[in-house]
Parts: structure tokens; sequence; C-alpha cells
């Protein structure tokens, strides 16, 4: 054989399901596995490019499982570095596979992530070179050793043992509360001599678990995994009918307060110090110091004049920083005490309330979160674009044509990740606030007639059609021309793409009062679902796209925009709704003529 061609006859089928990319990415494996040999870069570029595409379809368990496996050679000291970069399974199983000599090690080691170099403190049969090199970088068993010369014992035999599939021939430890009988899992001593005074009752200070709802059998780490369940259940609040199924001890956190505290009663001492409060505010408050004055003009400077002097505080401007609970602005209306005997002053007593109503920002800062995770993902993403686009484009010299469609294709696929990228983003900065549409002046009617003409080409070929009813008036709206077409073509657009063939969709749009009213059937896809909003419905072999996140995300991005327009979009049976004000005189925009003359000649 004069040239390898593996790789290109590789890269040249494309995977077209989960399965076939399973193949694929381990045959990927096999060849890239291979020590460094002269090649084409280009193709080696893109099959790194492959690799990252295959990511996308096949779960992280699947290709931790697949680089583990024992039935590739890995010599290749670039993969082992890729592989150091991906998810912790999978680099742990690489870095667990990978043969490399000791040079290779050497020069590979200090180019690793620290997260990676932690996992080759697991392997004992790395080259002394390599584990010079962990040494001198400070790389140590994240595991504790064990004690030198650690004496052997053998377990005593018991007299009746206890079967445990888990822990062999050991009886495993079971943890009770301090008050429950621990004579039905315990057997009883040979003799009367043998057998333990009975303890005196022990009083807790916390609720002990049901005796009814108590395991009637122990065993092991199971026993103790549905005590705590009991005491979960027995502590937390009944949940309501048709919640969703929660993780284990999850309800634990209910106990806590999560809403934030309207007002509550504190004491000070003598030094103006929070030294009691009321009900679960106590671990908050206490040891704040009230009798400083704030830098900077903060509030909180009357509380603290009013304390130099002694006197009543009344509506006294204060801001508490600490637990969400209670960080915000408060108002605080307290009294000094004095001592009735000698008349010396020992703190003051009052009660804090919100200055305003509590907000709940919870949203914000998880569409905060969310947009910085969004900024975080394009950074590789448009890599890949780009990356792909140089190889399509060859800006580095000649390329094949197969490459230069399989670039063309991987940077095709980097754009709609993109523009799946910005529909999250748009929808988190709606449902939060932070996002207005652009105003303008639009027509609604003739908008939706436009766009469903276009879209019976396309429902065409499929025996499938919209039947519209529209009004022949116009319905004006607050809206640009651009925000109104991309509201409506969302919908109508997501509809198509869920219509199946023979379907007939009805249409109707109609003014009604102050408001424009645009009814839609359901498609059977969508009519099936339980909540239109969530549905993972796909247009499938169709041309219309939804989204790489389904038909219910694309709805729920229109109802935002919807909303943000001041309407609504909303399942009426098997119906979905959408209302949308009407845009009113008031409401208008100044015509040319109407708008004063700033030209100054």
């Amino acid at each position: 054989m004069h040239f390898d061609d593996r790789l290109a006859t590789v890269l040249r089928n494309r995977a077209a399901g989960e399965r076939a990319a399973k193949t694929q990415f381990r045959q990927l494996l096999d060849l890239l596995g291979e020590r460094p040999q002269a090649g084409d870069p280009a193709l080696k570029a893109a099959a790194y490019l492959r690799l990252i595409a295959l990511a996308e379809i096949i779960p992280t368990a699947d290709r931790a499982a697949m680089v583990g496996e024992n039935g590739w050679r890995f010599r290749n000291p670039e993969l082992v570095r890729w592989f150091g970069e991906a998810h912790p399974s999978i680099a742990g199983a690489a870095l667990y596979r990978a043969q490399l000599s000791g040079e290779e090690w050497e020069e590979l080691i200090p180019r690793l992530p620290i997260r990676a170099r932690g996992f080759l403190r697991h392997r004992r049969d790395l080259p002394e070179a390599a584990v010079r090199v962990l040494d001198r970088l400070g790389v140590s068993d994240r595991a504790l050793p064990l004690p030198p010369d650690l004496p052997q014992v053998e377990p005593e035999p018991v007299e009746a043992p206890v079967e445990n599939d888990e822990l062999g021939e050991l009886e495993p430890l079971i943890l009770r509360p301090a008050n429950e009988n621990p004579s039905e899992d315990i057997a009883e001593p040979a003799s009367q001599e043998e057998a333990a005074p009975e303890p005196e009752p022990v009083v807790e200070a916390q609720e002990p678990l049901p005796a009814a709802a108590a395991p009637e059998k122990s065993d092991g780490i199971r026993a103790l995994v549905e005590r705590i369940e009991t005491f979960r259940k027995a502590r937390a609040p009944a949940s309501a009918q048709g919640d969703a199924p929660t993780l284990p001890m999850a309800g634990l956190e209910d106990i806590t307060p999560r809403k934030a505290v309207e007002a509550f009663a504190f004491g000070t001492n003598s030094e103006g110090r929070i030294d009691w409060a009321e009900g679960d505010i106590a671990p908050m408050v206490i040891g704040l110091d009230l009798s400083q004055r704030r830098d900077g003009g903060e509030p909180g400077e009357d509380f603290a004049s009013a304390f130099l002097n002694r006197q009543p505080v009344r509506e006294a401007a204060l801001a508490l920083r600490g637990a969400e609970a209670i960080e915000g602005d408060w108002i605080v209306d307290a009294a000094p005490r004095f001592t009735r005997g000698e008349g010396r002053f020992y703190g003051y007593v009052g009660r804090f309330r919100r200055a305003v109503a509590p907000v709940d920002d919870r949203a914000q800062r998880g569409a905060d979160r969310l947009r910085q995770l969004l900024h975080e993902l394009r950074t590789p993403v448009n890599a890949m674009q780009g990356y792909a686009e140089v190889i399509q484009q060859q800006v580095f010299g000649p390329t094949p044509h197969e490459y230069r469609a399989l670039a063309a294709s991987i940077a095709g696929d980097s754009a709609r990740i993109l523009a799946g990228f910005d529909e999250l983003d748009r929808l988190a900065r709606l449902e939060t606030g932070a996002l207005d549409l652009e105003p303008g002046e639009s027509d609604f009617a003739a908008i939706a007639r436009t766009q469903s003409e276009q879209l019976q080409s396309v429902l065409g070929p499929r025996v499938a059609r919209f039947d519209t009813e529209f009004t022949d008036q116009p319905a004006p709206l607050a809206l640009a021309k651009s925000e109104a077409e991309m509201l409506g073509w969302r919908i109508l657009a997501t509809l198509a793409g869920a219509t199946g063939a023979g379907e007939a969709i009805a249409l109707t749009l109609a003014l009604e009062d102050d408001q424009v009213t645009l009814r839609a059937q359901l498609p059977a896809k969508l009519a099936q679902a339980e909540n239109v909003f969530a549905s993972e419905v796909r247009s499938g072999g169709s041309t219309l796209s939804s989204g790489i996140f389904g038909a219910g995300f694309s709805l729920r991005l229109a109802r935002a925009e919807a909303r943000a327009a001041g309407g609504e979009l909303s399942r009426v049976d098997e119906r979905l709704v959408l209302t949308l004000p009407l845009l009113t005189a008031s409401d208008a925009l100044p015509s040319p003529a109407d708008t004063p003359d700033r030209a100054a000649g």
C-alpha cells in the first residue's frame, strides 16, 4: 500500500444515527490512536472536528466507555492531550489507557490541565520519567495512604452471621434513633448473665423517626437510606397532588425558610449589637452592630445618632447585608431600655419592617448565569466555525472537494448552534424584562396573510394545507415590522413544521374590540402534548425547522415576545390563541408633517 487512505474513507461517510455515530467514533479512535505519522494536516484536523460533531450525538457516558475499551491502541500524545481537556470521565478513561514512552510523557504532562494530571497518580505502570515529572509538579494522589505495617486482624466468628450480599459476612453498621428499641434487629444473648442491662431512656431535642414508618428489616446502607427518607417525609410538608418527582432527600431544604422576611422583632445589648431576634431570623441577624455609622452616607446613620443620645428611633432607614432572606433595605422602629432601679441603659428593643416590597430576583440571576454560560459556549463554536470555513475556502492551500464539503457541513451546524444560542439569550432577556421589542407600526393582518401563502407551497407536497379565514381590515400594531414578522413566522412556521401529511390546519384572524386575535388549530403531534410550550416535537425531514430545541421552545419564545408586546399566547382546548393590542391614536408615532422642522438651513 503506497498511501493510507483509511481516515479519508471514514470521514467520507456521514453518521445518520446514534449507532452509526458510535461506530464512526470507534473507527476514528483506532486510526488517530496510532503514533503520529506524516499525513495531510487538514485531514487530521477534519478528523478532530468530526469527533467534536459526534460528541453532540453520543452521550458522555458512552464516549467514556468507548475510550476506556481495550480493543484499540492508544499511542498518540496529541490525542491524549486532546482527551485530557474533555469531560472528567472521558479524560480519566483516556489517561488510564494511554501507552506512551517516558520522553512523550515528560513532554506531555506539563501541558495537561491540572485536573487531568491527578488521574495519572492512580496508575502504577507509568515510566520513571513520567513519575519524576509528576513529583516535580507536586501532583499527589487524592486518596489517603494506608498506614504502614497495618496489622491484619481476623474477624471473630459469630454464632448467627447476618447474610448480606453487599458487605459479605460482616454485619453492617446500622444507625438508629436514640429512643428506638434495638431488640428487633439484635440477636438475644446466649444467657441472662451475658445480657446487658436495659439502658435508660435518652431524651432528644430533635423529633425522632416515627416508629410505625420505620423499616421492619435493616439491611446496611439500604436501611440507612430508608430511615433518612422516612425522617424527611415526617419533617417536610406534604407536597401537592401532581408534583413532579424529586431526588432523594431533596425536600430537606424545604424545612428552612425560602421567602424573604417581611418583618421581625429584635433586641440589642448596651453596645448596640443584636442579641435577640424572633423565630428563625435569629441566626441571620444576631451579632449585627447597629450603633456604627456607615461610610459614604449609607442608611444607618439615623439609628447610630439616636443610639449615641439614647433616644427613640422612628422610621430610621437601615440596610442589612447577609443572608438572602434578610438582605435589603429596612425601616426600624425601636425604643431604648433602662433598668428600673438605677436607670442604667442596657439596649434597644424594636422591630424591622421592609422599606419596600421585596423583589424576587432569582429569575434575573438565573438569566444572568445562562447568558454567561452562552457567552462561554460561543467561543469554541465560533472557533469550530472559523476553522471549518478556513478549510472550505482553501485558505491554507488546495483541499479535496470531499473535505471542503465536510467543512461546509460543520460550518452550517455551527451556525445553527449559534442561532440556538441567540434564541436562548433572547428568551432569557424577554422573560426577565431586560429586553423590549422595537416599537413602530406594522399591519399584522397583512403579515399573517403573506406568510400563510408562503407556507402553502411547503405544505403542498405533503397534501397538507392552511384553511385561512382572515379579516379584510388592517390590524395595526405598535411594533416594528421586523418584530411583527418574526413573531408571526415563529408561530406559523412551527405549526407548519409539525403538520403531518394530509392534515388541514384552520387559521382565523379577527379584530375583537381593541385587539387582534389569531386562532390556529394545533396539529395532531402538538395536540397530544400535555404542555404545548414544553413539547419536544421536531419538524423531522421537513424543510421548515422549529429550531434546535423543538417546537415547544419556539412557542415559548413566541409567548414571551407576545407578552413583551402587551399580548398573550395561550392554548385553549385544541387551538393556539394569539392576542395582540391594536395600535390606537394615542400610541401612533407622529408623522413627519407634525414633527417640528429642526433643520437650521
